[in-house]
Order: structure tokens, then C-alpha cells, then sequence
């Protein structure tokens, strides 16, 4: 729009200017008209006095006379006829070519006028010279009475066109003022555009790049507009949304404690992500002949259930494993029709999906599991999801690695704990009871500095793991009813030591793939039976260099062995409980557990209550 108005207006300023060399051609013609009537006056003047002063003029005077006011009365005609026809012809202009002119409604009035008196003067004076007894001297006369009109009337037209000519330079003058307005207009709706579709949803991008940069992932910023910047905004949006939808995924599968949880924040989160509404985990079993569906998770109905076992060789799930890449089946149908060996395809379609991806997790060490996503539509899956699914891989990978190392570790805990005459929730409550007390310690005293969400989670985890070494205790040893020799004793004081050994072993499985998560879980299973005074076993450590995981489940321990029934004892009361608690607190306990013990006492009676075992 600004070019055509420039464009306009440059173009109208020419041809304006060219006109205007075709005015000062007609305004010359004009003034010329003037000239010419000036002419025959001053000549008929010159005549008048010349005959006074001779008394008698002679014929070739007259002559020179009669003809010199024929020429300019034929040259004043050529001028008005030539205007009024709107063509000046070259001899007129002096040009190469005729100069056709446009007039106004005014400017031919007065030409007509002009044209009409001049018809009329020049009959008048033609019409003495026609008769028989006409003379100079009645010319002269003639011309004299009549002069006046004709000048008067040529200078009206001079004036006139003079007008004309200056209407138009004032057209031109008023057009370039309107173009520059309407330039400016323009060029303020322009601004005003670029502000709202550029500038603005720049900065709001920027400003959301910056938000994110910080952050405040799933942030969204408005998009108002279809054009480029708009189409960024929704990639950004959409962007933001995805990175906040993993960040939250990878962040809920790390608190995560076990795989069911896993698959359930997976299955959750995952909703938003790709298409999904069945997700199991398939674990291959330790001789590679058939896979397992250890867990599934689906909001809907489903026929196949935990611990169906499908044949590994040949299978979809094994060519997922091997490519270690996901496995896109874009129509069940078809490809358990094509394929006998695709038994888990099968057994997915006839549970009612229709498309699937196999995600293998890990084929490090000795085991290897596979994730299956369903979904109850055909060619539900794209490049795009098959994309996403191998980028955030890791992740997911780790995380069950590290939950199924966690369970399996937890049930070996359990085992160790059903080998032990003690009975109950016993593991349960006194992780709680740890996990309170550390939060405790983590809100007030010395030990704030070394406590964290991260730190009461992994306590939490880890404490029923304290008595894991007892796996390793003989029978014998481990359920005799009586009390122990200074030998069984001793072999009985060992199971520290051997649980520091299995989870050693299980943080170096961990830290082959790229994880430690046992440090705390192999404090707890060495340093529980530390005493404050240094007195305890292993290994006789004093003080605050028995870490302070084992110390806080040191407390939790006992006082929920104290407060539980067991086949040689009656349940204690809880006041006792922290009566002997205290009392040992420098010596067997740390003093600012204790004092932690008694602060969170109202949630620890909420536990107690509700899973106390008396």
C-alpha cells in the first residue's frame, strides 16, 4: 500500500509537472493574445500622431498600416481558434509536435467569450475595410472605439487560464498532502499491526522461552494469530506442554517406589503424550524362553492378567528387544495374522486393541523387559510418538531397572524377616517411623543441612532393608528359641555385614548403567546396630561417624520392636518404650534422634494406631 501510494503520487507530481510545461506554453499564447491587442493600439496611436504631424500620410504608410493590423488580426485568430479547438499546432508552440490542452469548465466559458468578442471585432473592422469610401483614418477610428473591449477581454482569459493552471498545481499540492496523510495512516496501522502480530507475540515468546529456561515447564503464552509467529507460539505451546509432561513423568517415576506405581505414572502421563489405553511391562524370564507380563495398568477392562507367560522365540517382543528400538504394530490383526508366533499381538487384539508399541527397557545385565502401549484404534502410533518414546528412553529404562532392583531387593528384606520370629507390619511401621523422625530432624536442630524431600524418601525406602544380611544366618542360629552362645552370637552379629555385602552388590549393578541409588539402604544395613557410645557391632564406631540414616532407624527399631508383641514378649506401652529409649539416649542413641522421637510423637501414634501389633 505505501509503494502504490508513493507510487501514485510520484507519478501524478510528473505528469502534473509535465502539464505544467504545456500552461506556460498556454499562458504564453495567452499573454501573446494580450500582446497583439496592445499592438494594434500602440500602431493605430502611432498612426493618428504620424498623420497629425505630416498633415497628409502617403499611400505607402497606409498600406504598411492596413497590413500590419491584418497579420496580427489573423495571428490573434490562429491563437483563439487554435485554443478553443484544444490543438496548438507547432508554428504556434515552437514544438516538435501538436500540445492537445484539457481546459476547465470556466476557462472555455471565457474562451468561448473571448472567441465570440474577438469574432465580433474583427467583423466589425473587417466590415469598414470592405466598404467602397473606406479609409485608414476610419479604421484608426474604428479601432480605437473598440480597443478597450478586446484588451479587457484578453486579459480576462490570461487571468482565467492563469487561474486554471494554478487550480491544478493546487490539485497536485492537495493530492501529495492526501497521499502523505495516507501514508501516515498506513504506516500507523502497519505499526499498530506489527506491534500486535509481531512484536508483542515476540516478546510474549521470549519471555516464555525465558519462563521455561527457569523452569516453569508447561508454561503456555496466547496465541493470536495463523501467521508464522502464531504457528511458533503453537509449536512453543505445544513444546512447553510435552517438556512439562516428561519433566512431571520423569519426576513422578523417580519418587516411585515400586513398579506398579511406575506403570501407573506411566500409564497417567503418558495420556497426553501419545495415544494409550492399556500399558504392561513383559520381563523376559533368566533362561530366554518365555516373557512374563509382570504388571499392566488400564482405566477399561482387559482379559490378560498378571503372570501370563507368552513364548520369547520368534516374538514380536523378542525383535523389539533385540532392535532395541520400539517396535511399531500398526494393526494387531494383521500382524497375528501373518505372524503364529505373535502371541502377545494376538492375545492384545483379542482383548480388544487394535495398535500397539513395544518399548524395550533394557537389555543390560541378566534380565531384559519390554513395555507394551495399546490402544483401541488402528494406526494409532506415528513417527512422531515412536520419536518421543526413544528420546525420554533413558529415563523410563532407569527407572524401572531401579524399581524392580527395589522390589526385589524389598522382597529379599521380607524373606529375611519372615525367617526371624518377629511377626507384623514390623517392617512397614518402622519405616514410617524413620521417615517422621527424619522430617523432624530436617525441620529443626543440627542435622538440618543433611536432611531432604530426597533424603526421607530414600530413608523411607530403604529402612525395612536393615536386617536384609539375615538372609545369610542359619536356621539354627536365626529362629533358636533360647538364648544365643557367645559363638552363635557372634555369627549372628555378622548380618550387617552381609547386608552391606547384597546391597553393595546391588549398587554395583546399579552403577554399571550409569545409577548409585543404595548408598543410604547400605548405611542402614551396616550401622544399625552401631551404638552412640561406640559400643555396638560391626564395626565399633562412635558418635556422628555412624551415619546418621542408620541412627534415625536405630531409634525407629527399637521402639517399634519395644511396642510390638512378639512369641517371646508382650507388647510394651509406648510410654515405657521411650522411658528405655531415653535412657539410652548418648549411649545407644544419638540425643537429637531422640529428641526428633519426641516431636514427631503425634504422627507417630497416628502409625501406631493404625497398625500397631499388640
Amino acid at each position: 500500500m505505501l509503494f502504490l501510494l508513493a507510487s501514485g503520487a510520484v507519478g501524478l507530481t510528473v505528469y502534473e509537472l509535465e502539464l505544467r510545461k504545456h500552461d506556460y506554453v498556454i499562458l504564453n499564447l495567452a499573454g501573446q493574445l494580450r500582446s497583439i491587442t496592445r499592438n494594434i493600439t500602440n500602431e493605430t496611436l502611432h498612426y493618428q500622431r504620424h498623420g497629425e504631424k505630416s498633415s497628409m500620410m502617403n499611400s505607402v504608410d497606409a498600406e504598411y498600416f492596413h497590413s500590419s493590423i491584418k497579420r496580427q488580426l489573423d495571428l490573434y485568430t490562429k491563437i483563439v481558434t487554435s485554443l478553443r479547438n484544444r490543438l496548438l499546432e507547432p508554428e504556434l508552440t515552437g514544438r516538435s509536435d501538436p500540445l492537445y490542452c484539457s481546459w476547465d469548465e470556466a476557462s472555455l466559458k471565457q474562451l468561448d467569450m473571448t472567441a465570440d468578442a474577438w469574432q465580433q471585432f474583427r467583423g466589425g473592422l473587417e466590415g469598414v475595410f470592405a466598404q467602397p469610401e473606406a479609409t485608414i483614418e476610419q479604421a484608426v477610428i474604428y479601432l480605437q472605439q473598440n480597443e478597450k473591449p478586446l484588451i479587457d477581454i484578453s486579459t480576462q482569459l490570461s487571468q482565467r487560464l492563469q487561474e486554471m493552471m494554478e487550480g491544478k498545481l493546487s490539485l497536485v499540492i492537495l493530492f501529495n498532502q492526501v497521499m502523505l496523510v495516507a501514508a501516515l495512516i498506513v504506516v500507523s496501522v502497519l505499526l499498530t499491526l506489527l506491534y500486535y502480530s509481531f512484536s508483542r507475540p515476540l516478546r510474549m515468546t521470549v519471555a516464555g522461552f525465558e519462563r521455561v529456561s527457569q523452569g516453569d515447564f508447561g508454561h503456555q503464552i496466547e496465541v493470536g494469530s495463523e501467521n508464522e509467529l502464531g504457528r511458533m507460539a503453537g509449536t512453543f505451546n505445544a513444546l512447553s506442554g510435552r517438556l512439562n509432561s516428561i519433566f512431571r513423568l520423569t519426576d513422578r517415576i523417580n519418587q516411585a517406589t515400586s513398579v506398579d506405581e511406575s506403570l501407573r505414572f506411566v500409564f497417567e502421563e503418558f495420556n497426553v503424550l501419545i495415544p494409550l489405553d492399556w500399558v504392561g511391562m513383559m520381563v523376559l524370564s533368566p533362561d530366554g524362553q518365555h516373557f512374563e507380563l509382570q504388571r499392566l495398568y488400564t482405566d477399561g477392562e482387559t482379559t490378560l492378567c498378571e503372570g501370563d507367560t507368552f513364548q520369547a522365540t520368534g516374538s514380536l517382543l523378542a525383535k523389539a528387544m533385540g532392535s532395541k528400538e520400539p517396535l511399531h504394530i500398526p494393526v494387531l490383526a494383521e500382524t497375528s495374522a501373518a505372524n503364529p508366533s505373535a502371541e502377545f499381538a494376538d492375545r492384545l487384539d483379542r482383548d480388544g486393541r487394535q495398535s500397539a508399541l513395544f518399548y524395550p527397557l533394557s537389555t543390560e545385565g541378566s534380565w531384559g523387559a519390554v513395555i507394551a502401549f495399546a490402544y483401541s484404534e488402528p494406526d494409532a502410533y506415528n513417527a512422531d510418538h515412536l520419536e518421543l518414546l526413544s528420546n525420554i528412553a533413558a529415563q523410563i529404562s532407569h527407572s524401572f531397572e531401579k524399581n524392580l532392583v527395589i522390589s526385589a531387593i524389598t522382597g529379599l528384606a521380607r524373606l529375611a524377616e519372615n525367617r526371624d520370629p518377629e511377626t507384623g507390619d514390623h517392617l512397614v511401621r518402622m519405616a514410617l517411623y524413620s521417615a517422621k523422625v527424619a522430617e523432624e530432624l530436617g525441620s529443626e536442630g543440627p542435622y538440618q543441612s543433611e536432611i531432604s524431600a530426597d533424603y526421607v524418601r530414600d530413608l523411607h525406602r530403604f529402612a525395612p532393608m536393615h536386617d536384609i544380611g539375615k538372609v545369610g544366618i542359619e536356621d539354627g542360629i536365626l529362629l533358636k528359641p533360647g538364648r544365643l552362645d557367645a559363638e552363635e552370637r557372634t555369627e549372628m552379629e555378622r548380618h550387617p555385614v552381609i547386608g552391606g555385602e547384597v546391597l553393595r552388590g546391588c549398587e554395583a549393578q546399579m552403577c554399571a548403567v550409569g545409577h548409585s541409588m543404595f548408598k543410604i539402604g547400605i548405611e542402614i544395613a551396616e550401622g544399625h546396630h552401631e551404638r552412640f557410645d561406640g559400643q555396638g557391632y560391626p564395626n565399633g564406631v562412635a558418635g556422628e561417624t555412624i551415619p546418621l540414616s542408620a541412627r534415625i532407624v536405630a531409634v525407629a527399631d527399637v521402639f517399634d520392636a519395644l511396642t510390638s508383641r512378639r512369641p517371646y514378649k508382650d507388647a510394651w506401652s509406648v510410654e515405657r518404650a521411650l522411658s528405655v529409649i531415653d535412657e539410652e539416649s548418648g549411649q545407644h542413641f544419638d540425643p537429637e534422634v531422640v529428641k526428633a522421637l519426641h516431636r514427631a510423637m503425634p504422627k507417630v501414634m497416628a502409625i501406631y494406631d493404625e497398625l500397631k501389633h499388640v
